[in-house]
């Protein structure tokens, strides 16, 4: 029987994106543009939400090509606030359409959005040694900075807490708890 962190419990959607995803490296700016926006939607909600709806959000937002999202115009706007299969809230679908113009500044800045967020750990994943969940935190320091610095390049719903989650999912930071079998793998 492998151990894992508590938070995933028995349900086998998060059991499977904890062992497959979470606090895994990533790397390629679709896949962190898609985190990042799946992020800004669990913003007041659990994480299962998100994930329970994560395929019904690749099809509403063109696979999270932010090419496309930065394209959006009105018509799409309202036809995502329609999409039941989605998170329906006016702001967030908004900030997913600045956040995609921004992400593609951030881009032409600094040449991927990889080499902007992933500097901020010199490119290599923070490993903590938490063992117990209450003792990882919702935010810290460093997510502080890069919310901080999200906001000043335009980015919304890019709170702390939002971050922090961020790093996890993409591997900025390994917060398995030392008992888990993930730990060592990542």
């Amino acid at each position: 029987m492998k151990k894992r962190c508590d938070w995933c419990g028995s349900d086998p959607l998060y059991v499977a994106y904890h062992d497959q995803e979470w606090g895994v490296p990533v790397k390629d700016d679709r896949i962190l543009f898609e985190f990042l926006i799946l992020e800004t939607f669990q913003a007041g909600l659990s994480w299962i939400t998100v994930l329970r709806k994560r395929e019904n959000f690749r099809k509403a937002f063109d696979r999270f090509d932010y090419r496309k999202v930065a394209e959006y115009n009105e018509n799409k706007i309202a036809s995502l606030l329609q999409d039941s299969g989605i998170i329906r809230n006016k702001l967030k679908v908004r900030a997913a359409v600045s956040n995609a113009k921004a992400f593609m500044e951030v881009q032409e800045e600094f040449g991927s959005f990889k080499n902007y967020i992933w500097g901020f750990v010199e490119d290599q994943p923070i490993k903590n040694a938490w063992t117990i969940m209450a003792d990882i935190p919702a935010n810290t320091e460093l997510s502080d900075r890069i919310s901080a610095d999200l906001k000043k390049r335009g980015f919304k719903f890019v709170g702390t807490t939002v971050v922090y989650a961020h790093m996890q999912a993409t591997g900025m930071v390994n917060d398995h708890i030392t008992a888990c079998f993930r730990y060592d793998e990542i």
